[in-house]
Parts: C-alpha cells; sequence; structure tokens
C-alpha cells in the first residue's frame, strides 16, 4: 500500500534512504504503519514544523530558559487565580437560606506569604533577565568585527579582511562575533531566529551586537522591523563555518580591506592636511585618540568611538574639540554609510590596540 509522507525536506530525506517518496517500506502488509515507521513519521512531521528555531549560540539557552521561566510562571498563576474565581463562585454562590457572609480578620501572616512570594519572583526573574541582558550587550574581548549596512532592501556585509557580501553573513564556529551595523535609509532590525538575538540598524547612528555560533549550518536572516514595500524580501542566511573553512572562505577574497579603502578615502578628502602631526596640524591629532575622552569647548568630555567620529565627519559643528577653531566643513551627501566605515576603520587603526583590550 501506497502512505504519502510530508512534503518538503523530510520528503527529500526519505528518498535517499530508498524512498520512492510516495511508500513507506516501514508500513506492514495491512497498509498500517509499524511501531517505528510510526516513530519516524512523528519525527518528519516535527521537523517541518518546528515550535521554535534551533539553538545555535551560546546565548540561546539562557534566553530560552527566561522565556520559558516567563510563560510557566505566568501561566501557573492565571490558572490558579481563574481555578479560585470560578471555584469560589460556585462555592460561596449566592442562595436561599444561607445567611450572610461575616467579616473575617485579617491574617498577618497570610498577607506576607502572597506578598512576599511574589516580590521573590519577580525580583528573581528581574536579577536573571539583567544577567542575560548584561551578557547581551558586553561583547567579549576577542570578538571578531563584522560591518553591516542596511539599506531597502538588502544586508551589505564587509568583513575586516575586505571579503563583502550580499544578504549573507558568514561566521566561524566556536569564536564570538560582532556585528557593528548602520543603516543607510530608515530603521531596519537584524534578526538571527537561531541565535536568539536582534538588534534595531538605526540611520545616524550605530549600533552593535554579538553572539557565538556553536554548531555549523545556515540559519535564517531576517529585517524584523517594517521597512518599506519589499520588507518581506530582506532576508538573508547566516552561515556558520568551522574555523579552518573560514579561514579558507576568507582567503578566497582579492577585495580590499576597510583599513586600506578607508586611508584611500581620507587621501583624497585631504583630511591628512589638518589631522596630520605637523606644523600644518589645524585639527586634532588622530593617531591614539580612539578610545579615549575628548574635551569639547562646552566643558563636556564625550568617548572618541565609532559614533562620534561619524557625527564629526557629517556634522562638524556639533561637538567642536577644546582648543581648535570650527573650520572643518561637512561632508554630508559625499560619502556614504560603507565609506564612512571605512574611515573610521582607518582612524581605529592609528590607535594601538593594547592586548587583551580591543578598541570599543
Amino acid at each position: 500500500m501506497r502512505v504519502p509522507l510530508p512534503f518538503g525536506r523530510g520528503c527529500r530525506e526519505a528518498e535517499g534512504e530508498g524512498f520512492t517518496g510516495l511508500e513507506d517500506p516501514s508500513s506492514g502488509p495491512s497498509g498500517h504503519l509499524l511501531p517505528e515507521g510510526e516513530g519516524r513519521a512523528k519525527k518528519i512531521m516535527w521537523s517541518e514544523l518546528p515550535l521554535f528555531p534551533d539553538r545555535a549560540s551560546t546565548i540561546a539557552g539562557e534566553t530560552d530558559a527566561l522565556f520559558f521561566a516567563l510563560i510557566a510562571i505566568s501561566a501557573f498563576f492565571a490558572t490558579l487565580i481563574f481555578f479560585l474565581i470560578f471555584f469560589f463562585s460556585i462555592r460561596y454562590r449566592r442562595r436561599a437560606g444561607r445567611p450572610r457572609a461575616a467579616q473575617v480578620n485579617t491574617s498577618l501572616l497570610l498577607e506576607l506569604f502572597w506578598t512576599g512570594v511574589p516580590i521573590c519572583i519577580t525580583v528573581g526573574l528581574f536579577i536573571f533577565g539583567a544577567m542575560v541582558f548584561m551578557r547581551v550587550r558586553q561583547p567579549p574581548a576577542n570578538a571578531l568585527p563584522i560591518y553591516v549596512v542596511g539599506k531597502q532592501w538588502m544586508w551589505k556585509v564587509q568583513h575586516p579582511e575586505g571579503r563583502r557580501e550580499i544578504d549573507e553573513l558568514h561566521i566561524p564556529v566556536g569564536r564570538p562575533v560582532k556585528l557593528v551595523m548602520a543603516s543607510q535609509d530608515v530603521i531596519h532590525d537584524f534578526f538571527v531566529p537561531a541565535f536568539r538575538v536582534k538588534q534595531d540598524v538605526v540611520p545616524g547612528r550605530y549600533t552593535a551586537m554579538w553572539f557565538e555560533a556553536t554548531k555549523k549550518g545556515e540559519y535564517h536572516l531576517f529585517c524584523s522591523q517594517y521597512c518599506g514595500t519589499q520588507h518581506s524580501g530582506m532576508i538573508g542566511k547566516v552561515i556558520a563555518m568551522e574555523p579552518r573553512d573560514f579561514e579558507a572562505w576568507l582567503a578566497g577574497s582579492t577585495d580590499e580591506t576597510p583599513v586600506k579603502a578607508g586611508e584611500k578615502l581620507f587621501s583624497r578628502f585631504d583630511c591628512v592636511n589638518c589631522h596630520a602631526a605637523n606644523t600644518r596640524q589645524r585639527g586634532p591629532a588622530l593617531e591614539g585618540a580612539y578610545g579615549h575622552p575628548v574635551r569639547l569647548q562646552t566643558g563636556q568630555t564625550v568617548l572618541f568611538d565609532d559614533n562620534y567620529i561619524r557625527e564629526s565627519i557629517l556634522n562638524p559643528m556639533a561637538q567642536i574639540t577644546e582648543g581648535y577653531r570650527p573650520i572643518m566643513p561637512t561632508f554630508q551627501g559625499q560619502l556614504n554609510e560603507e565609506q564612512i566605515m571605512e574611515l573610521i576603520a582607518y582612524i581605529k587603526s592609528l590607535t594601538p590596540q593594547q592586548s587583551g583590550k580591543p578598541n570599543p
């Protein structure tokens, strides 16, 4: 007897094991599935209809644990409250001949119990959530930086070695990866469900996120923020590779590194005329400046980081360094987001990186 199997990946896997795609060799003479055949069919069905995506990052387990804890506690108290409401409404409903209820004196112990228990639960969840949040927000020192630009309707990626990608992101397994992201037009959202990470990509500033893949494979990449008429088509994939395969993949590129491209832009726009440390210097020296505080004419102190450099390039009058005149022109409209990232990569390279303490 021929038994239809589920469509999709499970069907293709079955065909690879000798199935024709319509008959199941585990079915008995009468056409009914044998126990092992039934188990295989169920396995195929659930593989095609997963309730949750794979856990493929170091943070995924903690994120799921927090999520399930919230669901379980909420479900428990919701069930308890509704049960008590229905029970009391039936048990103590108004009936003929039943005397009016007498006033019940307050029980201090009971009030302390139903006040203290929720407080302990909520504080515990807050601490757990804060720990997960802090871990997600603080990339490790050895994280691999990768630059991402979101634009309608694609993801453009560049690796420090120069390799470029569109709607794909290749990463090594077992090594933390830090994405430095910007948007060229509207708000986007970089979302990898299997890694349990999501971060807004905002025009006018840089945002960052990090993750560490735990197993190789291809994982869905989505924009989870509505960004226009073709938002649903702004999808891609993250390809996690073994470290040796990843290095071989990087070596196959002849693209220019962001530092080299940024150095060319630095010379092309004559930035060296004002920022070189010589007698012609009219702007702040950039060597060794990245990651250090900058004192402004207003008396405020800001950090010399990616967002500070970006604003200084596009809106140089916003934050003027103390001791220098506001003579720098704006490069708004002359540089796109990728070129600004390349300039930043070059300026960052002018600051020697301390061992175990990478540039922020």
